[in-house]
């Protein structure tokens, strides 16, 4: 750690070592992104870096996307980058880890850091822009490392050790975490799949084993007095009125002729024929007939009895 902040032994540091051992320094800067790099530290090594960077975030300053602004915490613990509205972590550099920094002395804005990625065990290189400030947030890594290298000394390294295991007690529970809410997802789905299945088993059983005649046929509306409409097609039925009471049950007609008190039939002016009429009573009808076309003369015959007999004109 030294030697990699070397060249500022003639520096001043700029802040008490309370603000970084209790608190954080913090400062505004634009990111243009990580790489990963072959070797934990070198000047050389940074500067393709930069330069790999600075080519990316031409590309994508053409496309019309803009450089996102950040927020570093600076402490003896390490460098978080945050974003600075919602004040979301995205990076946690742990000091420990970070092997190499450095501000480019042919660009003023541009200072980096080598940090050794915790999960996938790579060296990255962070690379920041800054206006006012590329000097003054390396000077502020480098009080951090030189504070935290005198407490690991006091300490006989048992506070460096100790973050040590904290972070990796950490970083194992972050897992244990994810993967335990991963399992309670896929049960919670699991669950609700086995609860519609059941849903629809139960709405087809009640489909099939509901009888046709619990269907309540709806009843026929009435008059104003109370009297259900006549239909010809439908069967009379017995419901009864809106007052509870039954109606007077309707006559059925008989297929047979009634007939009046001599034994006649009732007089039909659509069906009276000429074939209507008895065998006696048409023999009788047809014989006024012929005697009210022919004329009929009669004489007295005194020798006999009465005979009347019509004689032929």
């Amino acid at each position: 750690m030294n030697r990699a902040f070397s060249r500022k032994k003639d520096k001043t540091w700029m802040h008490t070592p309370e603000a970084l051992s209790k608190h954080y320094i913090p400062y505004n800067a634009k990111f243009l992104g990580s790489t990963e790099v072959e070797q934990p530290k070198g000047t050389e090594v940074v500067r393709d870096a930069v330069r790999k960077l600075k080519f990316a975030r031409h590309i994508k300053k053409s496309e019309g996307q803009k450089t996102p602004k950040v927020e570093l915490q600076i402490s003896i613990y390490g460098v978080k980058i945050l974003e600075p509205k919602t004040k979301e972590v995205q990076h946690n550099c742990q000091l420990h880890r970070i092997s190499f920094c450095a501000d480019d002395k042919t660009d003023k804005r541009i200072f980096t850091f080598i940090c050794k990625d915790s999960e996938s065990n790579k060296h990255l290189c962070y690379v920041f822009d800054s206006e006012k400030c590329a000097e003054e947030i390396t000077l502020t890594i480098g009080q951090a490392f030189d504070l935290a290298y005198r407490k690991f000394l006091e300490s006989g390294g048992k506070d460096v050790e100790t973050r040590k295991q904290i972070a990796g007690l950490q970083k194992r529970s972050s897992r244990r975490s994810r993967c335990w809410i991963q399992e309670l997802e896929t049960e919670n789905t699991e669950l609700k799949n086995k609860v519609q299945d059941l849903e629809n088993q139960l709405r087809i059983t009640q489909i099939s084993t509901s009888p046709a005649a619990s269907v309540t046929p709806k009843s026929p509306s009435t008059d104003i007095f109370d009297m259900v409409p006549f239909s010809p097609i439908t069967p009379q039925s017995t419901t009864p009125t809106r007052n509870g009471t039954q109606p007077p049950p309707v006559p059925s007609r008989s297929t047979e002729i009634k007939r009046d008190l001599f034994g006649a039939e009732p007089f039909d002016p659509f069906n009276c024929g000429a074939g209507d009429f008895p065998p006696d009573i048409q023999s009788k009808l047809d014989e006024m007939q012929k005697l009210s076309v022919s004329p009929t003369f009669y004489h007295v015959d005194q020798s006999a009895a009465i005979n009347i007999k019509p004689r032929a004109s």
